[in-house]
């Protein structure tokens, strides 16, 4: 079975660009304000959260990676690939993350008794 091409014209794939490029622009913002004022306010939860935000930033790149790619795909067959691979990559992702969120938790316990 032939799989069909995805018929997109270069506009629409140069605006979807274009829009990705402006949403990770605000998001850029968003993060690098949040990171001033966790600063700004030190606390008990403030490594925490810094860990937390980083983790999210990481995952908003990945996501927007995800979307360039996705505009460029050429046939259905390209675009689950790359859906596959995205799923996969976030699977462990968040694994990882889930195990670090852990880490930091238990070690301020560690030196108490």
């Amino acid at each position: 079975m032939i799989e069909p091409k995805l018929e997109v014209p270069a506009e629409l794939r140069d605006l979807a660009e274009k829009t990705i490029d402006q949403a990770e622009k605000a998001f850029g913002m968003f993060f690098e304000a949040a990171t001033k004022s966790m600063t700004t306010v030190p606390g008990a939860g403030t490594e925490v959260s810094k860990q937390a935000l980083a983790f999210t930033e990481q995952n908003m790149k990945s996501a927007f990676e995800h979307a360039r790619k996705l505009v460029h795909a050429t046939d259905l067959q390209e675009a689950m690939r790359i859906q596959s691979d995205f799923l996969r990559s976030q699977f462990t992702s968040a694994g990882d993350h889930m195990r670090q969120m852990t880490g930091s938790f238990m070690q301020p316990g560690k030196g108490k008794s």
